[in-house]
Order: structure tokens, then C-alpha cells, then sequence
């Protein structure tokens, strides 16, 4: 990692296919020069949503004029929802008609929607274009635009159909944070949370302390904590790219989150960030419930998730809609789950995740119906 002017750098090291990430307030700026030297000719796709499109098209213009770069734009509504198939059909078809080849670039500009979607578009154009992520969530930053996982939903559960495709640069501009609703940072803020948790108690330490500072979008400290969460979730990708194996633990929280997103039926009332806040605080409590964490390590966890203004329990959830037997279905849905039983990722402290391969789902049902009948 280095630190050019006000900037940090961030490699991923995957040999040939290797990649920066660029962090920091004004990281936008280094698009156009670092695209140009990428580009057969001086065009590029960006893929985006309605609301990025309102607010920040014209930076993202900016950015590259000096390039001589020409942008072809394709903007989606916003929201999970989106991440579909026949969405996904209508960016094809527009890279199709715009003449795209495996020479050009696609931009995905927006959050982990856009960046999932045009990844997984990158992907099966002509069997794989360029690709650039310039995320403009803060949990798109430190989680989704890094290592390459790209993916569309369905109605049997998130992220199902997808395929692993490297970027070739992502830009993480912490400035284009400031138009975020503040339920967006917190979000995002849940997934940086997750570095100190899986592997990095100093972190999580830093944050208990300085997490006001990160979700003001102070310069230094949010540069930091995007940086440091990058840098963890390189680190882990470089050694396990397709998740095989380390990279596991990245899904500390998601296989919980990820049920009660599909209970909910993805909408916007439980954001990813939030399921998966309530997801690490959930596996803590049931380690702890298990005998694996310190129960001291769980209510932590809830304490510094719940100071954020994050979800950590399931009160005032519906019950009609979030029952323990419908979570656990879903779970057993997940990609990962085989024969009744599922890995999830626990702690035996902050800071000490580790891969529980085969979880029993009845288990973890109980679990949840008590969560539920003491949340009432």
C-alpha cells in the first residue's frame, strides 16, 4: 500500500490479472488517465441507476474529458430489485446496439446493485469485456467492487447466478459518499465493521472508537477505514480467489442477512448493510448460545452494530413474514448448504472467525425461534 498525495493505493495481486484500487476524497480525478491507456478506442459503456445518474453524472463526465473519452450511458431504477434477469437481458442487448466488443470497457457507477449487474454483464459480453468499478456506496466500496463476485437474484435467493470477473481498476472515491442518505453509510458501515470482526480486533477496537468520524465522512478516517478494509479483503482474495476456502469468511453475517433479504422479498426496508449487521450479530449470539464465542464478545458486538443506529435484533420484525422455520428454509437455499446442513461463518472471539462447515439447520431454527419469541 502507498499513499500518492492525498490518496491511497491498494493492489490486488492476481498476477496478470492483477488491479488497483484507488481510495480516497477526489479519487475520481485518476479515471480518465488511468482508462485511457486501457481503451482501443477513446469510448466507454458506464452502467449506473437513476439516482447516481442524477447526482453525479456530470463528475463522472469530468473525470474523463480531459481523456477525450465519449460515454454511452445506461441508467436502471434504483434498489435490489433491479439485480434481475431481464434487466440484465436489457444491458446486453444495449452493449449489443451500441456495438460493444470485447475490446471496450464497461463502467459500473453506482452501488453493489450496478456493480454486481455490470460485472456479471462484462462477463458474457462477447465471453468477457473491460470492466471498471467506481462504486459510489460506502458499502460498495469496502465490500462488493472488490474481488470480483458478480451476480443477479432470484426469487429462490440472492446472488445465485453469477460467475467470478475481476475488474481491472476500481476507483473508491470517498467524496461521492456525501450525497448518501445517512441509512446508506450505516449500511455500508456494517461490512467495514465485518473486517475488525473476521480477523482484525485492532480494527474493530479503531472503529468503536472513530466509527462517528468514518460515518461523518471525515477525509482521513473514512480513507482509512476504506483502505484497511480493502487491503483485508485483497489480502483474502489473493489467496483464495473463488472461495474455496479463506474467503469464506467474508460471508461473516450474509448467510443469516441473506435469508431474512429474501424473506422480505428485497425490499427497501431492510437494506443489505442492515441485514447483514443483524446477520454478525445473530452468528456471535449463536456462537455464544453454542458455547464457540464469549458471550462478553457477543453483547459487544451487538453494542458497537447497535451504536451505529445498525440492526441487531429482531424486534419489530413482522412475524407473519420472518418466521424461524421459513429463515431456516431459506438458509438451507443458500449456495453453499448441503443435505440439511450449512456452513456459517462464527467466532470463537472478535477478531477469530472461522469457517463452521456444517452447521445443523434445526439448530439453528431453534435459535432463531428463540431470538424471535424474545424479541417480542
Amino acid at each position: 500500500m502507498n499513499t500518492p498525495s492525498s490518496l491511497e493505493t491498494v493492489r490486488v495481486d492476481l498476477g496478470a490479472r492483477a488491479y488497483d484500487i484507488l481510495v480516497g476524497h477526489g479519487a475520481l480525478a485518476e479515471l480518465g488517465p488511468r482508462l485511457s491507456v486501457m481503451l482501443k478506442r477513446p469510448r466507454a459503456f458506464v452502467l449506473t441507476d437513476d439516482t447516481v445518474m442524477r447526482h453525479h453524472k456530470g463528475a463522472l463526465e469530468a473525470a474523463v474529458k480531459t481523456a477525450g473519452i465519449q460515454l454511452d450511458w445506461c441508467s436502471l431504477p434504483p434498489g435490489e430489485k433491479t439485480k434481475s434477469f431481464s434487466n440484465l437481458e436489457g444491458v446486453l442487448d444495449w452493449l449489443l446496439a451500441g456495438g460493444a466488443d470485447r475490446g471496450d470497457t464497461l463502467i459500473a457507477f453506482g452501488g453493489g446493485v450496478i456493480g454486481d449487474m455490470g460485472g456479471l454483464a462484462a462477463s458474457l459480453m462477447k465471453r468477457g469485456m473491460g470492466f471498471v468499478q467506481v462504486p459510489t456506496t460506502l458499502l460498495a466500496q469496502v465490500d462488493s467492487s472488490v474481488g470480483g463476485k458478480t451476480a443477479v437474484n432470484t426469487p429462490r435467493g440472492k446472488n445465485l447466478i453469477g460467475a467470478f470477473y475481476q475488474p481491472r481498476l476500481v476507483i473508491a472515491d470517498t467524496g461521492l459518499l456525501a450525497t448518501l442518505p445517512e441509512r446508506e453509510l450505516k449500511a455500508g458501515y456494517a461490512e467495514i465493521v465485518k473486517y475488525g470482526l473476521i480477523n482484525d480486533a485492532p480494527f474493530f477496537n479503531w472503529l468503536a472508537e472513530h466509527g462517528q468520524k468514518v460515518l461523518a465522512l471525515k477525509p482521513e478516517a473514512a480513507r482509512y477505514a476504506v483502505s484497511r478494509s480493502c487491503a483485508a479483503k485483497a489480502a483474502i482474495v489473493v489467496e483464495d480467489e473463488t472461495e474455496t476456502g479463506v474467503r469464506q469468511l467474508l460471508n461473516l453475517g450474509h448467510t443469516f442477512g441473506h435469508a431474512f433479504e429474501a424473506a422480505n422479498e428485497y425490499r427497501e426496508d431492510l437494506l443489505h448493510g442492515e441485514a447483514v449487521a443483524l446477520g454478525m450479530a445473530l452468528a456471535f449470539r449463536y456462537g455464544a448460545s453454542s458455547g464457540i464465542t464469549p458471550p462478553a464478545d457477543a453483547a459487544r458486538v451487538k453494542e458497537v452494530l447497535g451504536a451505529s443506529g445498525l440492526p441487531v435484533s429482531l424486534e419489530g420484525f413482522d412475524r407473519a413474514r420472518f418466521t424461524a422455520s421459513r429463515l431456516a428454509t431459506l438458509m438451507q437455499q443458500d449456495k453453499k448448504a448441503r443435505a440439511g446442513r450449512v456452513p456459517l461463518i462464527l467466532a470463537r472471539g472478535i477478531g477469530a472467525a472461522y469457517v463452521h462447515p456444517d452447521a445443523d439447520l434445526a439448530s439453528v431454527e431453534r435459535f432463531l425461534a428463540t431470538e424471535l419469541s424474545e424479541s417480542t
